[in-house]
């Protein structure tokens, strides 16, 4: 017993023993089953039948641990040192914040958390087994490996298992697979099947049987399934931080620098000058405050709320705050096919017969569309007769009208009664007119199905792989060729179409006499070849122009699905994904290639049949070449590699709550493009908050420019500490937060992902900072001296044209290169009304005496002020300068 810890269905071939051996290894029976006592033994051994749970952090801990960033801890002791020095307001304002994002940090981790549970409840409760050569119904979670599993319609796979007896069984792998279609099950050993997708005699934990029945002897329980090895590396690989998480972190670390030395040198510059130590303590502290952009985190917060908010109203539910900017740092984006790419429905759109071949359109399984040959529309059945009628007659699927029109049942066979409907042969009609009376049901071996039908006369109707088909026709309708010839041109269109991804069917079928009917022998024989029908998942009309769209933004896309490389080759090419790229398959990864993936994933844009596992390592090739990776998925073999990604998207509709759970971002219409809206969404936030980080430290440097220059000026103390935290609370208050709230540039789309790696200060900023953040400390301390010098009153001409000047510039930097005036100030009237209410207000504390005492100011002369008003506009007008400049040089092509 010893063997059965160490195997498990992940790591043992089961597949390729016979199923005595399977049996024989596990030391069981195929008849009598396990007995009770032995079960008991193994449960105790091998643990129930459940997947590991990694122990929960006390929501305490989860909580806490959001405060160990630099920034909030900087921000933290900023309002510890506002709160001291009597400005109650401005820490409650700041402890505020960082309770807000704290909060935002704890509920996506706690959500995080909740994928591993999500997995569990897959399984199903319970299960139907063979012991003590008694069928018996017992917990999932008491199955043991050598359990023997009675399978049928409708049942929840417990555990991995071997199967060991099949009757026309087929289960729905897509969950752990991506295999868009049911699966064809059968006992036969396999020789190679390294894939999961590639194991056909063998039965998976939560995947679910859709037809036929089966006998099957366990191999793997809990984690020993491919299931919990996908737990597995859920939990080995936690979500990476986002670009922004990552940028903001390191504009902590150097604000906390500046602060200090800040603080440091205004107070050792004051002391020397003779200014008294505690009046210097309080600017120095007050100064190095006014720094730190304590607005960034709410900035931050709000704009990726609001963005998350537009974005759900475009079909794009949101988990984790930070992946609504992530989003616009992508720089590649790995789709499934089926459903997001494509339609997630199957849909005739070919026809062959042995005179003509036809084009068929439409949408989904809802029976309208248009039939052509050569371009001509067929408007009656006329030569398809016979084909649509048998398509239609050997078939057990049922269309469901709606909305959107969906099939119960095989989706092939839906399709086909789509092609029907198209051309009046409803199911209903045609099953009134020739009930069926007698069938031989599709099987793996057969490869086909044949019904026998009554009515005003016999029909035999007969479809499924061309080669089986046509092995039992004796003709050929509407060929004069030889039987021999014709059939050889039919198998030769089916591969043609096969080479181009689609799945090909062929129908046959007869008019048949009593005779006929009565010996099941005959039902087979001497068919006429009516033709084939060539089916595919088709592309979403929206997918190729988001492809493009992905292309021109330099955002590379490449295809990762669970069907056959040709399928997946077809539908990349018809979408412009495959260009000159190559398509690996899963045997190719798991080859020595998958070693140097790293060096050559950039030159692959298709995978097909893929393990979890190489999803994963395809994610982390791109990471390591610099890349910010977004994966989207629906299935349980999906959410290791959701969860790595820099963000995940699930499907909403098509995806398995351990997809949503494991994912950032959820698509409520399964639709590709919808992607690449989010992507423009994305953008736009980070270009925001660039924006305000630019006006933040250029304000914030001004000020501290003020308090240096000052007193070399002769201006013995610029400005108060009271009045450096007014000016620094209403300029970076609702004119911060109305740059958040700036439309998207006309280029957002045209442009490059930033460099992953890029710093938030790159592209010029930091220069701009500089020069800008001088230009604003310059000329309050000017206006000073020559207020001073004239007898006005200086302090409060310092303080007006130091906060006027910030407000300018914030008018000016909604854009790095176009001009306000081009801009137009109606698309942001947020931030327009904003900087006229700051500057009501900043006009108001000069003339309303109780304000005007606290903060130490006097009202000014009407001619002083337009001298304030005058010189405050100097910022706007050098930055619209500056961009003039950047516009020219991109004219002229300088970067």
């Amino acid at each position: 017993m010893a063997c059965l810890e160490a195997h498990s269905s992940a790591t043992t071939e089961w597949w390729a023993q016979d199923s005595a051996s399977v049996i024989a290894d596990l030391k069981s029976d195929r008849s009598t089953g396990l007995s009770d006592e032995e079960a008991a033994k193994r449960l105790s051994r091998v643990g129930p039948n459940e997947l590991e749970a990694e122990p929960r952090r006390p929501v305490v801990l989860l909580f806490l641990a959001q405060f160990a960033s630099t920034m909030i801890i900087v921000l933290l002791a900023a309002a510890a040192v506002t709160f001291f020095i009597g400005e109650y307001q401005d820490s409650i304002v700041i402890t505020a914040i960082v309770i807000l994002n704290a909060a935002i940090g704890f509920v996506q981790e706690y959500r995080a958390e909740r994928a591993m549970e999500a997995l569990k409840t897959l399984t199903a409760p319970t299960t139907r087994v063979v012991r003590n050569s008694t069928r018996m119904t017992i917990a999932a979670r008491d199955v043991v490996p050598g359990d023997i599993l009675l399978l049928e319609a409708g049942d929840v796979i417990p555990a991995d298992a071997r199967i060991i007896e099949s009757a026309n069984l087929r289960v729905d792998e897509s969950s752990l697979t991506g295999e868009s279609l049911p699966v064809d099950k059968s006992s036969d050993p396999l020789r190679q099947a390294r894939q999961v997708g590639d194991r056909t005699n063998m039965a998976f934990k939560a995947t679910s049987v859709v037809y036929g029945r089966a006998r099957a002897v366990v191999v793997g329980t809990g984690m020993a399934t491919e299931l919990g090895h996908i737990a597995g590396l859920l939990k080995a690989h936690r979500s990476p931080a986002t670009p922004l998480q990552k940028r903001l972190a390191a504009l902590g670390r150097r604000l906390a620098a500046a602060a200090i030395v800040i603080c440091a040198a205004v107070f050792l510059i004051g002391v020397m000058r003779g200014e008294e130590i505690t009046l210097m303590f309080l600017t120095a502290v007050s100064l190095a405050v006014a720094a730190i952009p304590e607005a960034l985190p709410a900035v931050v917060t709000i704009s990726l709320a609001l963005g998350a908010r537009r974005m759900a109203n475009q079909n794009s539910l949101i988990r984790r705050l930070p992946a609504v900017e992530t989003l616009g740092s992508v720089t590649v984006i790995c789709s499934d096919k089926t459903g997001t790419l494509t339609q997630g429905r199957m849909l005739v759109e070919a026809i062959w017969t042995a005179d003509a071949e036809y084009r068929v359109t439409g949408h989904g399984y809802e029976p309208t569309g248009e039939i052509t040959e050569n371009g001509t529309r067929v408007t009656d059945a006329g030569r398809l007769a016979d084909l649509v009628e048998a398509a239609v007659l050997c078939n057990d699927a049922v269309l469901v009208p709606g909305s959107e029109w969906r099939v119960e049942g095989d989706p092939t066979e839906g399709a086909l009664l789509a092609l029907g409907g198209k051309l009046g042969f409803s199911k209903e009609q045609v099953a009134t007119d020739h009930p069926r009376i007698m069938e031989i049901p599709f099987d793996s071996f057969r490869k086909r199905m044949t019904t026998v039908h009554g009515g005003f006369e016999h029909l035999v109707a007969c479809k499924g792989a061309p080669e089986s088909v046509t092995s039992v026709c004796t003709a050929v309708a509407g060929s004069a060729r030889q039987r021999a010839d014709a059939l050889t041109e039919a198998l030769e269109a089916a591969d043609r179409y096969s080479t181009n991804g689609y799945r090909v069917l062929a129908v046959a079928g007869k008019a048949a006499d009593d005779g006929d009917i009565d010996d099941p022998d005959t039902w087979e024989a001497d068919l006429t070849l009516y033709g084939l029908v060539a089916m595919t998942d088709p592309p979403r009309e929206e997918s190729k122009a988001a492809v493009e769209a992905c292309i021109g933004a330099g955002i590379t896309p490449v295809m990762i699905t669970g069907d056959h490389p040709s399928t997946a080759r077809a539908i990349a090419s018809r979408l412009g994904i495959l260009g000159d790229g190559e398509v690996l398959t899963g045997a190719d990864l798991a080859t020595e290639r998958a070693r140097v993936l790293s060096h050559y994933v950039e030159t692959v844009s298709v995978y097909a049949r893929t393990s979890p596992e190489q999803k994963l390592d395809i994610v982390h090739a791109w990471q390591e070449r610099g890349g910010v990776v977004a994966m989207t998925g629906d299935g349980v073999n999906d959410s290791p590699a959701l969860q790595a990604a820099d963000i995940g998207v699930a499907m909403g509709q098509a995806g398995t709550e351990v997809a949503k759970e494991a994912a950032s971002m959820v698509l409520t219409d399964d639709n590709f493009a919808t992607i690449v809206a989010a992507v423009r969404e994305g953008r736009r936030i980070y270009d925001n908050i660039r924006r305000f980080v630019r006006y933040a430290l250029t304000a914030n440097s001004g000020e501290i420019w003020v308090m240096v220059l000052g007193p070399f000026f002769g201006l013995p103390l610029p400005l108060l500490p009271v009045q450096i935290l007014w000016i620094n609370l209403v300029t970076d208050g609702l004119p911060g937060l109305a740059l958040g709230l700036e439309p998207p540039e006309p280029d957002v789309m045209k442009r490059p992902p930033r460099p992953p790696r890029e710093s938030i200060f790159a592209g010029g900023v930091w220069r701009h900072i500089a020069w800008v953040g001088l230009l604003i400390g310059v000329l309050p301390v000017a206006v000073g001296v020559w207020a001073e010098g004239s007898g006005r009153p200086w302090q409060t001409m310092v303080f007006m044209s130091l906060a006027m000047l910030q407000l300018g510039n914030a008018l000016a930097v909604r854009s790095e290169t176009e001009s306000v005036f081009a801009l137009g100030f109606r698309t942001n009237l947020f931030l327009l009304w904003s900087v006229l209410a700051t500057t009501a207000l900043q006009i108001a504390v000069i003339y309303w005496g109780p304000l005007a005492a606290l903060l130490d100011l006097e009202p000014l002369a009407f001619g002083d002020l337009a001298v304030v008003l005058a010189v405050s506009t100097a910022a706007f007008w050098a930055v619209e300068a500056e961009k003039a400049v950047r516009r020219s040089r991109r004219r002229r092509g300088i970067a």
